[in-house]
């Protein structure tokens, strides 16, 4: 599903305009970005739960040629689904 999948049947489910389905859709994930980078977590009971996971640096191999290099450390993000969610999709 795209998001302007999502958005239509946003709308159709709401009675709300494609316009308005998009807004609410997009204040949506500006939530939850938020919600990460301030709390580190958002957790959408039965549904889901995001979480920010950091990693360390460290030393890979570049396959094509064999050299190693340094992966810098980063922020990833973790997406571990509710008891709800895997019933419904089950």
């Amino acid at each position: 599903m795209t998001k302007q999948m999502l958005v239509n049947y946003i709308a159709e489910e709401t009675g709300l305009t494609k316009a308005d389905a998009t807004r609410a859709l997009d204040a949506t994930m500006k939530g939850i970005v938020k919600g990460l980078k301030s709390e580190g977590k958002v957790a959408l009971t039965g549904f889901c739960t995001f979480a920010t996971q950091h990693k360390a640096a460290r030393k890979g191999r570049n396959p094509r040629t064999g050299e190693t290099v340094t992966i810098p450390a980063r922020t990833a993000v973790t997406i571990k689904a509710g008891a709800k969610l895997k019933d419904a999709v089950n």
